[in-house]
């Protein structure tokens, strides 16, 4: 088994880094210092109804089989769990589904923008070599400093 010298740089890690930061999306995030703001506004009804339905979705989601899954056991019929499993696992998926439409794609997409650039951030942070740079002389760098704590 070869084993690497604990100083030599993961090369892996910094192309991947290296990649990740090139891409459009992440180069976005960075340079438009994507936060949570959005989430200082009052949310509307739908939106609430939407967020609940995704919390009651994972509720009903493996608890409910678990508690099936004890049913079974207890009562000595494994159908229990084998018929009502699946069917209490998709329904968690068409309550979550509706969620995710009640609450809109707008607060899921700031958010997925916020965890890229602090995903980014942390990993450049440990991987200086791969910091983003600049794809035309002249552009702006993206900001690699993070201002959310």
């Amino acid at each position: 088994m070869r084993t690497k010298h604990p100083t030599a740089p993961n090369t892996f890690m910094l192309n991947l880094v290296t990649r990740l930061t090139a891409i459009a999306f992440v180069r976005n995030a960075l340079l438009e210092e994507a936060d949570l703001s959005a989430f200082r506004q009052k949310p509307s009804l739908r939106i609430i109804a939407g967020v609940g339905a995704i919390l009651f979705s994972y509720v009903i989601g493996w608890p409910l089989i678990t508690l099936l899954g004890a049913a079974a056991v207890y009562f000595e019929r494994p159908a229990i769990v084998l018929v009502g499993g699946p069917l209490a696992y998709g329904l968690s998926h068409l309550v979550f589904l509706l969620g995710m439409y009640l609450a809109g794609a707008r607060y899921s997409w700031i958010f997925l923008r916020w965890l890229t650039r602090v995903t980014v951030l942390k990993l450049v942070k440990r991987y200086p070599d791969a910091a983003p740079r600049p794809d035309v002389p002249g552009q702006q760098a993206p900001v690699l400093t993070d201002h959310s704590n």
